[in-house]
């Protein structure tokens, strides 16, 4: 019974923005791209212990449309971490019952990467398992902005009527359709925002900011964040009902 309790105190989505990891490798006076390395064995703990405590979703901010930005040579070598994580961990999480996702856009990456994405999700489309999902070439306002054109477009054709637009409407041409929405958005680092993470699908849910970087955020750091959700009275716009 305590087992079962436990469970139903835990958030059903958590998403993490991933973030210090230059900045561990600058305290340690290693390049960027070894931070880079650190943080994907942390995704590797943190993914792994949220598959065991029996989350329903786990997102992971692995690559910002912002993230273009960046020199060349950071953007190439994290496109080599991408790749060979999906070669090296897609058949551990596809055996531990994880169906992989990838939301963003998928029109900028090179093909090899593209196929790997489609690769990953096909074979582990028939898992019930936990939803990993990793928002790759992602951004909150360019998602909401391909929900609103889409729906736009019916409306122009004549196939929706505006009045008829919802939330739940909206919600449904997300990227994450079908999951639960975010419980608890988590930021390493120590910065306090959300980078353009998940915008729509984050209204309600509650936000955890820690110092720990990524690279040290490990399985009890994760731990202790889902016990600090578990603390927190969630309202969704009402009064406690002491108060009510």
């Amino acid at each position: 019974m305590a087992a079962q309790q436990h469970k139903e105190t835990l958030p059903r989505h958590v998403a993490i923005i991933m973030d210090g990891n230059g900045r561990w490798a600058r305290k340690r006076h290693l390049p960027r791209q070894a931070g880079h390395v650190a943080g994907v064995n942390a995704v590797r703990e943190v993914v792994r212990q949220a598959i065991e405590v029996g989350l329903e979703a786990l997102t992971l901010y692995a690559f910002s449309s912002e993230n273009w930005k960046r020199p060349a040579l950071e953007v190439g070598a994290l496109m080599g971490l991408f790749r060979l994580y999906f070669r090296n961990d897609m058949r551990e999480i596809g055996e531990l019952g994880a169906r992989v996702r990838i939301i963003g856009n998928r029109t900028r990456v090179d093909p090899d990467i593209r196929a790997m994405i489609e690769d990953a999700e096909n074979k582990t489309a028939a898992n019930t398992g936990m939803n990993l999902i990793f928002a790759f070439d992602y951004g909150g306002q360019e998602e909401i902005v391909a929900a609103v054109r889409e729906l736009a477009q019916a409306a122009k054709e004549g196939r929706l009527d505006p009045e008829t637009i919802t939330p739940e409407l909206v919600s449904s041409r997300m990227f994450t359709a079908g999951l639960p929405e975010p419980d608890l958005v988590i930021r390493t680092s120590g910065e306090r925002r959300l980078s353009n993470f998940l915008l729509w699908q984050s209204a309600y849910a509650e936000l955890l900011f820690v110092d720990t970087l990524w690279p040290d955020f490990g399985r009890a750091e994760f731990m202790d964040a889902l016990r600090q959700f578990t603390k927190r009275e969630r309202r969704f716009g009402a009064l406690p009902e002491a108060v009510a």
